[in-house]
């Protein structure tokens, strides 16, 4: 097995302030950043705070920027760095620090409450929810998020306008709208909701989201775009404004046959 000394950069600090700290730490082959963080703790600092729990790209715990990219330590190789590279990690710039690589999400748990649940047409008895799996698979997608929060970490509507937060709930929880709105059993309209109370008017659809997506979600294309459609038909639509049944949704104030 080869190894090298390796040199890397880590943040270093809590809320009130920090600094990047530079230390040699030997990596191996085959190994990913986390392996590395692991062995820095064990040998040269161990109170470096991170988090990490799955190691298998499936927890979203171990999110943290590498050379100010939004990744997993898990999922990032060493391989793509040389032995005379810089590797820097820092904590998620969007959300406040705690300590070293941890941050706050906090904020992401209170928008989820936001969301109204799943709701299946009244009196629809568990084990009577028929659909065919050709209606579900568009919503299927969204339920791959493993809630790392990098879309939200890189989302520049937040990452350089702090004071959207109150007002934007974010890519992660504009999929989550999309994933209920397009399930074939749900009953509410969530339109004007995403309009005036998640923000979605305020995203761009830089696509920044989907290419940090650690699950491969295409949530620009397949999640946002379709919701501002939806949201711009709801509010601009003048058929719509003359025959209030056309907006009526075929199927949803119904039980599916069975």
């Amino acid at each position: 097995m080869m190894s090298y000394q390796g040199h890397f950069r880590v943040w270093r600090g809590d809320a009130s302030g920090g600094r990047l700290k530079d230390f040699q730490v030997e990596v191996h082959d085959g190994e990913v950043v986390l392996d590395v963080v692991h062995r820095l703790q064990a040998t040269q600092a161990p109170d470096l705070a991170v988090r990490w729990n799955c190691k298998a790209g499936k927890c979203g715990s171990c999110s943290a920027e590498i050379n100010g990219h939004p990744k997993l330590m898990c999922m990032t190789r060493m391989s793509l760095f040389t032995p005379e590279d810089t590797v820097t990690l820092t904590p998620l710039r969007t959300y406040p620090v705690i300590r070293d690589l941890v941050t706050d999400v906090s904020l992401n748990y209170r928008k989820a409450l936001d969301i109204e649940p799943f709701t299946p047409p009244a009196g629809l008895e568990p084990g009577r929810m028929r659909m065919r799996q050709a209606d579900v698979g568009r919503s299927q997608e969204f339920r791959k998020c493993i809630e790392c929060w990098l879309c939200q970490d890189v989302c520049h509507v937040i990452r350089d306008h702090q004071d959207n937060k109150p007002a934007y709930a974010g890519p992660r929880y504009f999929i989550r709208h999309a994933e209920l709105d397009m399930h074939p059993l749900d009953t509410l309209d969530r339109r004007q909701a995403l309009r005036e109370e998640q923000g979605l008017g305020l995203c761009n659809i830089t696509k920044c989201c989907t290419e940090v997506c650690p699950a491969g979600i295409k949530i620009t294309d397949n999640g946002i775009i379709p919701m501002k459609e939806r949201v711009v038909d709801h509010r601009y639509d003048p058929l719509g404004r003359l025959l209030p049944s056309w907006r009526r949704r075929p199927g949803r104030d119904t039980p599916p046959p069975t």
